[in-house]
């Protein structure tokens, strides 16, 4: 099977595989890359990844939760904890223990001030995301905020109607 892809200026992009599942694959990892070019031509701003921009939102928002006095603190805390499911992920797909792993980055990003700071899933030898070269596009990191925010606004609503139906 052939998979064509047109880009402008006369260039093409083909794929050759015999096998379906491989193919399949090819298509997606060719999808998901241009979709990061488009994402950079539309605004080519960039943040640290590797967990790190999840990591020091985690910890932000966990401060700010420091300073709610009402049962509200317990919904922004669970935001928090939520936000930290990402470098989790990164670090049990890298073989490394992901508590431990959680744990000295936020300890150290929290201790050195520095917001570049992630899982080392290559194990370099350093946390930090700009030595490693590790960057995501702004405007995905901001899409994801954003709709897991709307997803949480969304149960806290159903969750006040189903309260107000029961009293």
């Amino acid at each position: 099977r052939d998979l064509h892809y047109p880009l402008r200026r006369q260039r093409q992009m083909c794929i050759r595989d015999s096998i379906n599942a491989e193919y399949g694959e090819a298509k997606r990892s060719i999808h998901d890359a241009l979709c990061v070019v488009r994402n950079l031509v539309r605004d080519n701003r960039v943040v640290y990844g590797g967990g790190s921009t999840e990591i020091s939102c985690s910890l932000a928002v966990s401060q700010a939760a420091d300073k709610i006095s009402s049962v509200e603190q317990y919904a922004v805390r669970a935001y928090a904890d939520a936000l930290d499911a990402i470098p989790v992920a990164l670090a049990e797909n890298s073989g490394l223990s992901a508590i431990e792993a959680l744990s000295e980055v936020k300890s150290m990003q929290g201790s050195q001030k520095n917001h570049r700071l992630g899982i080392d899933c290559m194990n370099k030898g350093t946390f930090d995301m700009k030595q490693q070269m590790v960057i995501d596009p702004l405007i995905s990191k901001q899409q994801q905020f954003l709709l897991s925010s709307q997803v949480v606004k969304m149960i806290l609503k159903i969750d006040d109607v189903i309260k107000q139906g029961t009293m």
